[in-house]
């Protein structure tokens, strides 16, 4: 590296959901009962059932929602001050003082990313695992307004956390107490995560294994261009350039972000973007008793972190620059039937984007 819907339950619970901020883009991940990779000993990518995952990483804007929404007064640290002054990656600001805090995405410093199409378009980085379960329980409970960091909102849903902000003993909910139904919104499993990236059921695909080497749908190494080229991502290449201003020089005032979708022609088999380069992803995974799980490699790491090879942890109370998250959901029922009558994710992803 250079440089270092539940709104019923919560009225149900007496506390007003409020209205929906934001709306997460997803795909639909089908091909339920798909083996595990036999490149990791057939540890990781099988997945049992059918899921939505977002198509991007959170991003600045919407993790600015949830910021106003739920940390007014900000409980359990869910702003870290680097989200605003961390040049590499800023892009959120906090004004006012406890009881009345507001949060705005600021623009990135440096030169502007190719394709950049609004400052809020870029990762939110600086978030702990903690801060990525939590964004989740609030999407899971209807995405409350006005209520606090409190169990029906941030502290309980598809996770148990009840003030928790260290720790790996946090285990998802069968059923989210505050609607009685299983949880809708999580972060993905290690395998939900890898076969969403990996994964593609097309006959020979992957070189016969079914699973690619990289999250762009190919086993050649990616570049580190930004625009409409395939098998793009934003990482720092062999001759040691970052994508964004293609210079090896590393410059500490420099946002080296790009915005969800930048990379347009560079999708997994399913259709999510960034899985690979941009920043390393929270999963739900426990790594060596006392870590969560990451993957994907970032923005200021090179080509190998991207592989499907790549597994790597972190303490969840960790937060830096190169780290974000993206979250998993559960389909719409007419989603999973067209799956299951034969139309596959990949015949879904067509529809939605014109291109598989």
């Amino acid at each position: 590296m250079k440089g270092t819907a539940a709104a019923l339950g919560l009225m149900a619970a007496g506390i007003p959901a409020g209205q929906a901020q934001i709306t997460i883009p997803t795909v639909t991940v089908g091909n339920a009962g798909n083996p595990n990779d036999p490149a990791t000993g057939d540890l990781y990518g099988a997945v049992d059932h059918v899921y939505d995952i977002g198509t991007y990483e959170v991003t600045l804007d919407q993790y600015a929602a949830f910021l106003n929404a739920v940390a007014v007064t900000d409980t359990y640290g869910l702003y870290n001050s680097n989200m605003a002054t961390s040049g590499n990656v800023s892009g959120i600001q906090q004004s006012g003082t406890s009881g009345s805090f507001t949060y705005s995405v600021i623009g990135p410093s440096g030169i502007a990313p190719a394709g950049a199409s609004s400052p809020g378009g870029r990762p939110v980085t600086w978030v702990s695992w903690f801060d990525a379960v939590r964004f989740a329980n609030w999407m899971a409970n209807g995405q409350p307004t006005g209520v606090g960091q409190v169990d029906a909102s941030t502290e309980d849903g598809a996770y148990a956390l009840h003030g928790a902000t260290s720790g790996v003993d946090i285990t998802k909910n069968a059923i989210n107490p505050n609607t009685s139904a299983a949880p809708t919104w999580w972060i993905p499993s290690e395998s939900e995560w890898y076969k969403a990236a990996y994964y593609d059921p097309t006959p020979g695909a992957g070189g016969g294994s079914n699973y690619w080497v990289y999250p762009t749908r190919t086993n050649d190494e990616p570049g580190n261009t930004i625009g409409g080229q395939p098998n793009q991502a934003n990482f720092e290449n062999s001759a040691g350039n970052f994508a964004v201003t293609q210079s090896g020089s590393y410059d500490p005032n420099q946002n080296y972000l790009t915005d969800s979708g930048a990379f347009s022609d560079s999708a997994s088999y399913y259709g999510t973007f960034d899985q690979g380069g941009n920043v390393w992803e929270w999963n739900y995974a426990i790594i060596e008793e006392t870590g969560r799980g990451l993957r994907g490699g970032s923005w200021a790491y090179s080509v190998g972190d991207l592989e499907s090879y790549s597994r790597w942890g972190a303490l969840p109370e960790s937060e830096n620059g190169s780290i974000g998250f993206r979250v998993a959901t559960v389909p719409e029922p007419s989603t999973v039937l067209l799956v299951l009558l034969g139309g596959g994710a990949c015949g879904l992803w067509r529809r939605r984007k014109a291109a598989c």
